[in-house]
């Protein structure tokens, strides 16, 4: 009985999820102009979408955004991971932590008002500079807690193993640490780019005029009134989303085979 009460509300989740995702993606299809009624099926507001250059320029900006500021914090994130794990003392790799936490727990209103002071400050003109900038610093934490739980389950056996067997350094990092944390890394670098396709309320106070992405743009729309174009992008950016979560399943099952090969030719 509680197995199925419990089946029941997984499914109640899901259709709350994914309802108004269904919603908007059925009306994408829609000849009418409106979401009132269903008057037939038709491309056109996909075609809309397609033939649009600025849309088609804002959809660039947006995944040029993401995917460097995804590198860049998966990189930085990843040595960040590597020096609070090598840290000794117990007070100082809890500060650090906590330090790293902050951005994670802050209201994104907050961390995006704190960004515009601090560039109108320096004087950085808000734009392609500043969202890259603001990214790259709340995606960082997120990669620190993908990769430093996979550093916490290596085992230093294996490290002074390497070490005695005369790895240096730099192979130590490159043959031994990095394949290990390696799914990790991968978790991070996808979640760092969900974010960035997903963030609106950082993105909304440090773009300037002439610089834009798909979650600003599509507010600034949707208070223009119902286009069925949002509808269309709204679809277009779901599968993109589907298809990373396939690409980071696929990596992770791939790496789990590898794995499993390697331990049944080794013993």
């Amino acid at each position: 009985m509680k197995r199925k009460l419990a089946n029941l509300y997984l499914i109640l989740i899901f259709i709350i999820l994914y309802a108004p995702i269904i919603f908007l993606i059925v009306y994408s299809f829609s000849e009418g102009e409106t979401m009132t009624n269903f008057h037939g099926f038709t491309w056109s507001h996909y075609h809309t979408l397609f033939t649009d250059p600025r849309m088609l320029a804002i959809v660039a900006n947006t995944l040029l955004v993401a995917l460097l500021s995804s590198l860049i914090a998966t990189l930085v994130g990843t040595l960040g991971a590597l020096g609070i794990n090598r840290t000794t003392k117990r007070v100082t790799r809890e500060a650090l932590l906590t330090m790293n936490n902050v951005l994670m727990v802050s209201p994104d209103v907050i961390i995006g008002a704190s960004f515009l002071i601090f560039f109108t400050m320096l004087g950085i003109p808000l734009g392609f500079g500043s969202v890259l900038m603001s990214h790259i610093a709340f995606e960082i934490p997120i990669v620190v807690l993908m990769v430093l739980p996979r550093l916490r389950e290596m085992s230093s056996s294996m490290l002074d193993a390497a070490q005695d067997l005369g790895a240096t350094t730099r192979q130590l990092l490159s043959r031994v640490v990095i394949p290990f944390i390696s799914p990790g890394i991968f978790a991070g670098f996808f979640m760092a780019l969900t974010y960035s396709l997903d963030d609106f309320a950082v993105t909304f106070f440090v773009t300037g005029n002439g610089f834009s992405t798909l979650s600003v743009e599509i507010y600034s729309r949707a208070r223009q009134g119902i286009n069925l174009e949002i509808n269309a992008l709204s679809g277009v950016m779901f599968l993109f989303s589907l298809l990373l979560v396939g690409g980071y399943y696929w990596i992770q099952q791939a790496s789990h085979r590898h794995k499993q090969r390697k331990r049944g030719v080794t013993s």
